[in-house]
This record gives C-alpha cells, structure tokens and sequence, in this order.
C-alpha cells in the first residue's frame, strides 16, 4: 500500500475559505533531482485565494495542492543530491505548489539552507515575497547602486522584501505607496524607506516628482495594474523601468491614456510571475537571493514580518485573514 499523508484540500475542487479541509492522499514521490521535505511550516500567499476560487490555473504537471513556499527536513531524495545538501538538513524553500501538506517534493535548485537563528514560522514566510521581490529588482530592473526605486503596495510582503533590498544594496531613494499613515510610517519608521505617500489622499505622481526635482524615479514595481499604468509613466525618470507583477485593479485601461512617456523618456515596461519559470531559471533566482540576502538574514539585519501563526487545521481562519486586507506581514501555518 502506497504511503499516505495529510493536505489541505478545497471541497468540490473550488470555492470559498469555508470548503477547504484536510484530507488524506498518498505521499509525493521525489524525482531525481528532488528532494522530500517533511514540512514544519508554509505560508499563505494571494495566489492561493485565486487558485482556491478556480482563477489560476496550475502549471501542467504541477500539484494541485495549494501552496508554494514552505520550511521542513529533508527526508531523502529522489536521486544524487545537489551539493551542499544532505538528509535531515533545514531548509526552506519555494515549489511549484504543494507546500499546504505534510511532505513536499521539490527541486533542490529552490531550496536554501536555514539559518538557525530563524525560526520554521519565520522560514516559510521568506520564498515567494523574496524571490518575487529580487527578481523584479536584479533579473528583471537590473537594479544597481544609486538607483532610486518606488515599491507600490508597501506593507505587502513582496515590497516589505524590496524595501530592505533597495535599501541594503545602496538606492539612492526608496519610496513607497499605501493606502493609510499607518502603513507608511511603519515602511519608513521600520523598514527604512525614504518617503511614501497614501493613495486615498495625495497624488503620488506629483508628490514623487516633487521629491526627485521632477527627474522620477528610475524603477517602479508594480501590482495595481489599471488605476496606476498612467501615474507611473508620469513617475518614471528618463530610461526607467516599470515591473507589472499584479493588476489587482484590473487589465483594462481607460480612455485618455497617454502613452506618449515610453518615447519621450525611452521607457520600458516589462511583466512578469514566478510560478511559470522553469528550474533553470529558479536556481539562478534562488543564488541571486542567497548573494543579496542570506548575509543579512544570517545576522538578523533583514526582517521577517510574521503577522500570524495559525495551526494549520485553522486554514479556513488563516484564509480568511489574509482576504481581509488587514494585515502587514506574512500569514503562516505550522504543521504539527
């Protein structure tokens, strides 16, 4: 009989916080250049909603399980092991998805080392903001010192990343946009930024012009999508980049859209995501990380924000949290 193990499962294949529950389906089985983690812990993330509601589709081949960065022990591997890596090593990592269980088969080229400072809750809330957070800046911005940077959605985990990135590798400017004083004080008291601005009372592409004497700034990151494609062409400095990685306000753009920004300032505009890349790709990313910011975590330097720790029979709550928009740092949930 094949061996067993529990996961989080959605009650008809989608719908709303309350259908998921556990469930009890065979373990994975880790190909040759897997490795099998027992996991300690995940963290939650938006595309989980999406994927539990049916709007995104997992990769072909792919688990369906939902979940996609997690912490735990390697228990074996599928073949010859990655150098540097060894049974009953602590690592954490990011997946293609699968990470809401009790074992995961992944890559090793997605996995890292944890230092053992960090804890398993702390762990498992680093992969995705992370490595979305170093690929908009370094594969995709190329990012380099004394480049200034605005991360939209602040208090949000990727940018709550990219701040202390900009920050640590010498921006000249990291600014920011939120929707209260409460998220740009902590991204400027907590994390370092330059200066932000709420987007329910001020006008950001003026006040970012304002603050840069009319230059812009050099890369914009970017979730909002719709309600700031035209803001952020007028923020933008001459050769800028702007990285879409969301468009929570929507695809279509309206009437009156000038575009005339991307000739006159030589601009360009660049989307992207992560779960869709290969591991080629992956490993290169996750090496780009550990070089920018395993010395920092190793030493405490970066934080981690944690917002809470649900068990994970608790998911229905954790999900329901993270619907609610109100939080800052990372929704976790330990397994055992």
């Amino acid at each position: 009989m094949a061996e067993t193990m529990r996961c989080v499962d959605i009650k008809n294949g989608k719908g709303p916080a309350s259908s998921l529950f556990l469930a009890t389906v065979p373990k994975p089985q880790p190909k040759a250049a897997d490795a099998l983690v027992k996991v300690k812990a995940f963290g939650l993330n938006r595309m989980d909603l999406l994927q539990r509601e049916g709007m995104y589709p997992v990769p072909p081949g792919v688990s369906t399980t939902l979940g996609v960065e997690f912490s735990g022990t390697i228990e074996r591997f599928g073949g010859d092991a990655e150098r540097g890596f060894a049974v009953g090593d602590e690592v954490f990592g990011l997946a293609y998805g699968g990470a809401y269980a009790e074992y995961i088969a992944v890559s090793t080229h997605m996995l890292m080392h944890k230092p053992g400072h960090m804890s398993w809750e702390e762990a498992a809330g680093v992969p995705e903001t992370w490595f979305t957070a170093t690929q908009a800046m370094y594969l995709i911005a190329e990012f380099a010192r004394g480049k200034s940077i605005l991360w939209h959605a602040g208090a949000s985990g990727v940018s709550i990343a990219g701040i202390q990135l900009s920050k640590a590798d010498g921006a000249s400017a990291v600014y920011v946009t939120a929707g209260s004083r409460e998220k740009i004080d902590f991204c400027v008291n907590e994390l370092g930024a330059t200066a932000g601005f709420d987007y329910h009372t001020q006008d950001w592409p003026r006040e970012i012009l304002s603050a840069t004497d009319g230059k812009g700034v050099d890369i914009i990151v970017d979730f909002i999508g719709q309600k700031y494609f035209q803001g952020n062409l007028d923020a933008a400095a001459r050769d800028g980049r702007i990285i879409s990685l969301g468009a929570m306000s929507g695809t279509k753009l309206p009437a009156g859209v000038d575009i005339g920004a991307f000739v006159r300032k030589r601009l360009r505009f660049e989307g992207s995501s992560l779960r869709s890349r290969d591991e080629d790709y992956q490993g290169k990313l996750r090496n780009t990380l550990v070089d920018h910011a395993m010395p920092k975590f190793a030493d405490g330097g970066f934080k981690i924000l944690v917002e809470k720790v649900f068990p994970w029979e608790e998911i229905v709550k954790a999900h329901e949290l993270m619907e609610s928009n109100q939080t800052k740092g990372k929704i976790i949930c330990g397994i055992g």
